[in-house]
């Protein structure tokens, strides 16, 4: 009799479990991967920051012109931030109060303008009427020149703090009236006909239709108003004078103090980020809370 070959199991269970273990990426190759997406974002603005300070030493070593160099501004910010803190009086003043003094003002001015242009804007874009009346005197009054206003201020209120709050709310109020009522009108007619159906009245029709439906429109409005208003109030106080980064730059520079001026110029920058970054993280937050 002759036997049958039988052909001898395999163990199909180890070769299943070794192909997952064979084609994992491994820690190290993960890694890799996580720094070549993360080394542009530093890479690249390093090499912008390096040619800025190469264009800036070729300036002030071959230009000349009152222009200081790398060293001496680098000096005179370590002057300026070890000792921010410091009040000998409204004229020395440390760094800090200047640009806290400033902060303040925008802060009065652009909560100011938040409280009206958010109104105004549901109004315009609620009603084709208000919209139609009131468009093109914004129209008009948005291209002004923030400098423009600030004589307006001085005879209205014949003081330093309400003047630059008076301009900072005139010209950063515009962003948020029209990025209200954009975002009113690009509701669509369903969420009205169901505000319809449940007779919701007109606040319940705000707080639960409009604002919701439009708070990213108000939000984008508020954070380019911000930025107007830090932009602003710079300018603002170089001519009011008083206490402020404004007013130090001006002063700075009747002093012939350019390498301070330099420094404030980095600080207000930096500033100005801290602002977005804010504001960006409150959309991102209530963007989150939308979806």
């Amino acid at each position: 009799m002759t036997s049958v070959p039988v052909d001898e199991p395999t163990n199909t269970s180890m070769s299943q479990t070794e192909s997952p273990i064979a084609i994992a990426p491994s820690a190290a190759s993960r890694l890799r991967e996580r720094l070549f997406q993360v080394l542009p974002d530093i890479v690249l603005p390093v090499i912008t920051l390096l040619v800025v300070l190469l264009v800036w030493h070729l300036i002030a070593t071959n230009l000349g012109g009152g222009i200081p160099g790398i060293g001496e501004t680098w000096e005179r910010g370590v002057e300026l931030l070890s000792d921010p803190f410091h009040s000998n009086g409204p004229n020395d003043m440390g760094i800090f109060w200047q640009v806290l003094y400033s902060l303040g003002r925008v802060m009065a001015g652009f909560t100011l303008a938040a409280l009206v242009g958010v109104p105004v804007g549901f109004l315009m874009g609620s009603s084709a009427i208000f919209r139609k009346g009131w468009a093109p005197l914004i129209q008009i009054l948005r291209p002004v020149s923030p400098l423009a206003w600030l004589p307006i201020g001085l005879l209205l209120f014949r003081a330093v703090d309400p003047s630059a709050i008076f301009v900072i709310f005139i010209t950063s109020i515009w962003p948020i009236i029209l990025n209200t009522s954009a975002g009113v009108v690009a509701i669509p007619n369903d969420y009205r006909n169901v505000a319809a159906v449940l007779r919701l009245n007109r606040i319940e029709m705000v707080r639960h239709i409009l604002l919701p439906a439009t708070l990213p429109h108000v939000l984008t409005g508020m954070r380019l108003s911000l930025g107007i208003a830090w932009m602003v109030i710079v300018a603002a106080e170089m001519l009011t004078g008083g206490i402020g980064i404004g007013f130090f730059v001006w002063d700075e520079w009747n002093n012939l103090n350019v390498s301070s001026i330099i420094v404030a110029i980095i600080i207000i920058g930096v500033v100005g980020i801290i602002l977005d970054l804010g504001m960006n993280m409150i959309q991102r937050r209530f963007d989150h809370s939308q979806r």
